[in-house]
């Protein structure tokens, strides 16, 4: 093991930019993934007639399929329907897509774990059933929702590393690189690859546990 030669300015640099493209399309697929996993899975709790059928469809075929499978075919099989992405946003749309779909559940199950006798007190307090889930259900049930919803965007900021399949220039790609020119920076580099995701993964666990200390 080479720590010396492994850790060089280089090095260093060329990993931290691996890093800042892992943290940008880990960002940009939490945000689409949150607020489209939102919008299905309240649809789904609303039971909207026909889109919820639908959506429920698209959900469980998501959700029962590798997150592998669908990088390729972001980034394969879409070129062959001329609907072609370069590599970052192949990326970010194949996660967005997966994480969605996984949201869309958590927040359907929180929406239901709130007892059904609010909905019906909103309702005969006369707010309407939109009202009433705005006001009354949806706030409740996203503080329950906290802890899992952040333990999807640590797995999505993990999952990220599964594109170095189609190259995406993030941090395990980086990595590859630098103890791809000597087997004497393998140990070296995943200990520090390892560690800048414990790093960013860890604060996001100790964030959940500070809003669920707050919720109680």
């Amino acid at each position: 093991m080479d720590f010396v030669g492994a850790y060089t300015p280089d090095n260093l640099k060329f990993l931290l930019e691996g890093f800042w493209v892992t943290l940008q399309v880990a960002f940009i697929s939490i945000i689409l993934s949150f607020i489209i996993g939102g919008l299905v899975g309240i649809i789904r709790y609303a039971k909207v007639p026909v889109l919820s059928q639908i959506l429920a469809l698209i959900v469980e075929t998501v959700r029962n399929l590798p997150l592998l499978l669908i990088i390729f075919f972001t980034y394969f099989a879409l070129p062959e329907v001329r609907i072609k992405l370069e590599i970052i946003p192949a990326a970010i749309v194949a996660l967005t897509i997966f994480e969605s779909a996984m949201l869309s559940e958590v927040i359907r199950s929180g929406l239901k774990s709130i007892e059904k006798g609010q909905m019906e007190a909103a309702r005969s307090s006369g707010l309407s059933y939109t009202q009433a889930l705005i006001h009354i259900i949806l706030p409740q049930a996203l503080r329950r929702m906290v802890p899992p919803i952040v333990s999807q965007f640590i797995s999505l900021l993990k999952d990220t590393s599964l594109a170095v399949v189609i190259s995406l220039p993030e941090l395990t790609h980086h990595g590859q690189i630098i103890y791809g020119q000597s087997q004497k920076y393998l140990i070296p580099i995943l200990i520090l690859v390892a560690l800048m995701y414990f790093i960013v993964n860890y604060s996001l666990s100790l964030v959940a546990q500070r809003l669920e200390l707050k919720r109680t």
